[in-house]
């Protein structure tokens, strides 16, 4: 059965964000581009087939909880990617205002489901506000879809060997160095978390109905503070590279939108 919105939230709201942020490291990737953190999204094709969804509105919040304020203001650059990349696969994208517009005003009414101190998001009223913009929407637009894409941080490890990489969510990243030290000590400890950002694409009909939800690694968060050679500083140039932020993208986006290359590994047919 399909996954209604409004049952997410009452029910899986803890669960689902635990899993969108939880990884575990297969080791390291084989030659050819195989990468076997990548994940495998979950596409409800049947579903798609018989929802109208060929325009879209990406909505300017969160699904789960609200980014870091150093991630946020990236926010609307990546939704504008995001949009460029459905529309170059055939996709209609109404201007985010649409939604935007029409969240503030539900505001008005239900309140804001974001406590400001804490963080936390109330789930019945967020619930309330989705359907009250949906039901406006599906009255008075052609939009038949919405979509919600989180940028999540979480920490993830370095793999060992002589590169020093890290792999995540499909990608393969190597930490950069900040400060005007001398590079990493022989004390460094290279088994300590590094911080790094993904990002979670979510696609619901107009039943608010989940048909698609997936996840791709972006880039890291942190750099070696060459200054201790010890540990690690957040960067400077966090979601600076539009290839990286792209890749990431097509990753999250796999198979709602077939990616070329897809690094992952092909579940066998049952």
């Amino acid at each position: 059965m399909p996954q209604s919105l409004s049952l997410w939230l009452r029910t899986n709201w803890r669960r689902a964000t635990t899993v969108a942020l939880a990884i575990t490291l297969l080791g390291c990737a084989s030659s050819g581009g195989f990468n076997e953190t990548t994940r495998i999204n979950d596409l409800n094709a049947e579903l798609l087939a018989k929802s109208n969804m060929r325009k879209l509105v990406i909505a300017h919040i969160n699904l789960g909880a609200p980014s870091r304020n150093y991630v946020e203001r990236s926010e609307p650059m990546i939704d504008g990617r995001v949009a460029a990349y459905l529309k170059a696969n055939g996709y209609r994208i109404a201007p985010q205002r649409e939604f935007s517009q029409r969240w503030e005003n539900a505001k008005l009414v239900y309140g804001d489901p974001v406590d400001p101190t804490t963080g936390r998001v109330n789930r019945k009223t967020f619930a309330q506000l989705v359907t009250a913009v949906r039901d406006q929407m599906r009255e008075q637009t052609d939009i038949g879809g919405l979509v919600f894409t989180d940028i999540i941080e979480r920490e993830v490890n370095i793999a060992s060997g002589v590169n020093r990489v890290v792999r995540y969510d499909g990608i393969t990243r190597k930490p950069s160095l900040r400060g005007a030290g001398d590079g990493v000590t022989a004390e460094f400890d290279w088994g300590a978390p590094i911080a790094a950002i993904s990002i979670q694409i979510s696609v619901y009909n107009f039943d608010l109905e989940q048909v698609f939800t997936g996840i791709g690694g972006i880039d890291l968060s942190d750099a070696i503070d060459t200054r201790s050679g010890r540990g690690f500083v957040r960067r400077k140039d966090i979601l600076d590279n539009e290839d990286f932020i792209d890749e990431g993208i097509q990753l999250a986006l796999h198979p709602f939108i077939k990616m070329a290359n897809w690094p992952g590994q092909i579940p066998k047919e049952q």
